[in-house]
């Protein structure tokens, strides 16, 4: 009995140590992010990451966007010093299978200290090299 204690607690603190690389990971692509380095947000993305933004609108509808990591990481760069800007993670749901996890994440973003819109962010990630990589991320966004 004992022993089945100690492989299951074994597995549990390994599985939230998995859980805090992953959030860590996501962590490190939003603190990039505030701080429009690119430099950092790659260094948690794969090279052929994958980007949807799904706009909801009642008037309009919903509309499907892609946009290219080199878009992404332009876009990221160009954005004016005198813009303040963040986006509030509000929880974390992460699932992890091997070497791929999924992590959904509600979210605000604020724009010069006013919400602008809302949603969920959800990403896949796969470790690479004891490195867990963002390789697929697609959010909603409402007002």
């Amino acid at each position: 009995m004992k022993l089945y204690l100690i492989i299951f607690l074994f597995f549990g603190l390994n599985l939230n140590a998995q859980k805090q690389d992953v959030q860590k990971s996501i962590e490190v692509f939003f603190d990039g992010f505030h701080k429009k380095d690119t430099l950092k947000i790659q260094s948690v993305c794969a090279n052929k990451i994958i980007l949807q933004s799904i706009s909801e609108s009642v008037t309009k509808g919903n509309k499907l966007t892609d946009e290219s990591a080199k878009e992404f990481y332009k876009a990221i760069a160009s954005i004016p010093s005198n813009m303040k800007f963040q986006e509030k993670i509000l929880s974390y749901n992460i699932q992890i299978d091997g070497t791929m996890a999924h992590v959904w994440a509600p979210y605000e973003f604020y724009l010069n200290d006013k919400l602008s819109h809302s949603g969920v962010n959800t990403f896949t990630l796969f470790k690479e090299n004891n490195i867990w990589k963002i390789i697929y991320l697609i959010d909603t966004r409402r007002k």
